[in-house]
């Protein structure tokens, strides 16, 4: 079944002159992200050049997709927006409620009847307003998406800053908030600043040990978490081409870890294979039909230097096998070099757990070179000394690689398969013995490894590998171990060595499923009724915020100063928080719980002062809430990074803070405050974040005349009576200023479709 294919061959029919229209203005030849960019203007042709990292630009994006945590939220707005259908092809994917424990069967079970009321309201609202549903077990949301609707050329959003992933099948696929989601499903336009580019030339040919997963492990140390801020990654060369279409897919997926707006690759042969091998020849032919516009021009590829603000080049070849972490998924340490950086650093050497799968690292590639490995155990009279996981994307491939015995294999070695869903990777993980919070190691081909992210103890030191390599370490059950290297004793005390793993890109027997877990919306949903039960603890219809009052900002106390790494996991904390998605205020109580307090070093302790009495964030901020006392949050460099959830924007908003001052933003969570009608600046400079004190009251000045470019100024009343005035940046465009003066801006989206 091929999804949509009336809007694909839309796109393509248009495409061809889009990108001559835009080639022609702006006068030379186009990268691949310019050129899909460029064909997705919400006003159509092209009639200006727009300026990279400095021009607002409205997009018309081809689809939407939402997995079930963010959907609830992004849903409960679009019910907001009075429409009585989506504008464009939308899907929801239950993936992030599922609790890996005991086995895919019960841990599925036990999920669909513990969020039932969640899943029937997803169901509802999707088949009342035209969006496909995906059901629990069907897959992860971005496996699901690259197996039926992703699309070379393509634009989409999702709410979930792994959509990356879809880069794989080269389109421009970006992680949003749900009030973004919301606009475009309502048919509005969608607004992003004009990327930077950088572009990353692959050469050479991957070998032996080596996998997709270590190209980006390797860019993830050159660029850091923050290096891709405000940027499309375009990878090109002849290593990008001798590379499969889910390697890309990896590639991509993790490209959110660095910052970026969004991965790419031009389209190439191993596009049109997968396409054609999960059923959608139609769209390779059309795909084929265009081909020399699904790729930058020859030019850009022969000069990258002129073309690229940053290039980067990678030699396959020599490219070693990496591990990320631990904490960070840009501390990356090439496999030679772990024994001595662990004996250096103190990492704790015994492997306690191996987990492969996610949405990351879940193909049919990525499994089958596993199980070259798992057959080994037995081949070579081993034993597999850590426990070991695995998470398929999709039913899809879980039914295939069962079909093909696979999975027989790793149940031979004592593996343990979990359900189709996120699991472990969001910290949807019940794993025995955490709650003890001792200090161990794990490694798994997932793709963020903050502390506490996979399964709530601060002291698992969490490493990010490619599956061979994660597989070959569950086996050894030692972080030190250089498969190219080094030997195993097996059971009879004789010297291994593991064979590099081997395995096929796509199954040989071609893909198979029974029951792929699609459900399609009523052609006419009016007499759909979406039920949300006014007692529930899940759900909770929304009420608008209320608009500025039209004055500056007086009086506003610190609700808490953080310090360091402040990611969208500490300000809004996922694993059991998950349930509560779909109702604001009771996931409200998780705000900033997981931010370190600069006064105290503590978590979760912040001084009330109302009663000079420490106590937690949530319960600190609904004191001044009831006292109708504004307040203001300080952060330090990139706050908000991490996951695209909108609640980090919503808690705050909802609960009364009016602005977040931070060194810088990470560009998703930014938007997201925005959207809600908060106040997001920047320290203009950022000394001045030590000038911010505990018992400080500060004004917020200059916001009736609030315009772009322009700083604000607050004035920091220090408890002895000094004062202190400081200048605010902040990146408000004119429109985004009217989400601010309307209270958010799904506000201004009712008023339109009202009126």
């Amino acid at each position: 079944m091929v999804f949509d294919l009336e809007m694909i061959k839309k796109v393509y029919a248009q495409f061809p002159d889009r990108v001559a229209k835009a080639r022609q203005v702006v006068g030379r030849p186009l990268t691949l992200t310019e050129k899909i960019l460029y064909a997705h203007l919400w006003q159509g042709d092209a009639t200006q050049a727009y300026e990279r990292g400095k021009s607002y630009v409205d997009f018309a994006p081809d689809r939407v997709a939402m997995q079930d945590a963010t959907a609830q939220m992004a849903l409960l707005q679009f019910m907001q927006a009075g429409r009585n259908k989506v504008a464009v092809p939308s899907t929801v994917h239950c993936d992030h409620l599922i609790v890996a424990k005991d086995d895919s069967k019960t841990d599925l079970a036990r999920a669909v009847n513990e969020s039932s009321e969640v899943y029937d309201f997803l169901a509802s609202v999707s088949n009342k307003y035209g969006i496909g549903f995906w059901k629990p077990g069907a897959g992860i949301i971005h496996q699901v998406v690259l197996e039926n609707y992703a699309f070379p050329g393509g634009m989409m959003i999702g709410t979930d800053s792994h959509t990356v992933n879809a880069g794989g099948l080269g389109m421009i696929a970006i992680g949003v908030g749900g009030a973004d989601a919301c606009d475009v499903m309502s048919g509005l336009a969608w607004e992003l600043k004009m990327p930077k580019l950088i572009g990353i030339k692959l050469t050479g040919k991957l070998n032996g040990w080596t996998a997709p997963k270590d190209v980006i492990l390797k860019v993830a140390g050159i660029l850091t978490v923050k290096g891709g801020t405000g940027a499309v990654v375009e990878y090109f060369g002849e290593g990008a081409t001798s590379m499969s279409c889910t390697g890309k897919g990896t590639i991509c997926n993790m490209g959110a870890e660095i910052g970026a707006t969004t991965s790419t690759f031009g389209y190439d042969e191993s596009m049109s294979r997968y396409l054609k091998s999960t059923g959608r020849t139609e769209v390779a032919a059309l795909a084929d039909g265009i081909r020399e516009h699904l790729t930058a021009d020859p030019e850009v590829y022969a000069n990258p230097e002129q073309y690229f603000d940053q290039v980067i080049e990678i030699n396959l070849s020599e490219l070693e096998p990496h591990l990320n972490g631990p904490f960070t998924p840009d501390l990356a340490t090439p496999i030679s070099k772990m024994k001595e950086e662990a004996a250096k650093n103190g990492w704790p050497t015994k492997v306690e757990v191996g987990l492969i799968g996610s949405c990351t690292n879940s193909s049919y590639e990525d499994i089958s070179r596993a199980v070259s490995l798992a057959r080994q155990v037995a081949e070579k009279g081993l034993k597999t000394k850590a426990e070991f996981t695995i998470t398929p994307g999709s039913e899809q491939v879980r039914y295939t690689i069962e079909r093909d015995g696979f999975l027989s294999t790793f149940d031979q070695i004592g593996a343990k398969v979990f359900a189709n869903a996120c699991g472990p990777c969001i910290g949807m993980w019940d794993r025995m013995g955490a709650e003890k919070q001792e200090k161990n190691t794990i490694v798994h081909s997932f793709n963020r490894n903050f502390a506490k992210r996979a399964d709530g103890n601060p002291n698992t030191y969490a490493f990010v590998a490619s599956p061979e390599l994660v597989t070959a370490l569950a086996i050894a059950g030692d972080l030190t171990f250089n498969p190219l290297t080094d030997t195993l004793t097996n059971e009879k005390g004789e010297q291994v060595k593991l064979d590099p793993p081997s395995g096929n890109e796509l199954p040989p027997k071609g893909f198979a499923v029974e029951d792929a877990g699609y459900q399609a919306p009523a052609v006419d949903g009016s007499a759909v009724q979406v039920k949300v039960d006014p007692a529930s603890k899940r759900l909770q219809l929304l009420d608008p915020f209320p608009a500025w009052e039209g004055t500056d900002l007086k009086g506003l106390k610190l609700l808490i100063k953080a310090k360091g790494k402040c990611t969208t996991d500490h300000i809004s904390m996922a694993g059991p928080w998950l349930k509560f998605r779909g109702h604001l205020d009771n996931i409200s109580n998780n705000l900033l719980i997981g931010a370190v307090n600069f006064y105290n070093e503590k978590t979760d302790s912040v001084k009330n002062q109302l009663t000079g009495v420490y106590g937690p964030v949530p319960a600190t901020q609904r004191a001044y809430k009831a006292a109708g006392i504004g307040s203001i949050v300080v952060g330090d460099e990139n706050y908000g990074e991490g996951s695209s959830r909108e609640h980090a924007a919503m808690e705050p908003r909802h609960l009364g803070v009016r602005a977040v001052l931070v060194k810088s933003f990470a560009r998703i969570h930014e938007t997201n405050l925005k959207k809600q009608g908060m106040l997001a600046l920047t320290f203009a400079d950022k000394n001045d974040y030590e000038k911010v004190l505990e018992d400080d009251t500060i004004d917020i000045n200059g916001l009736t005349s609030f315009t772009p470019g322009q700083p604000l100024e607050l004035v920091l009343h220090h408890a002895d009576g000094s004062t202190d005035t400081i200048q605010a940046n902040h990146s408000y465009n004119e429109q985004q200023i009217e989400w601010f003066k309307a209270g958010a801006a799904l506000n201004i989206i009712r008023q339109q479709f009202a009126g």
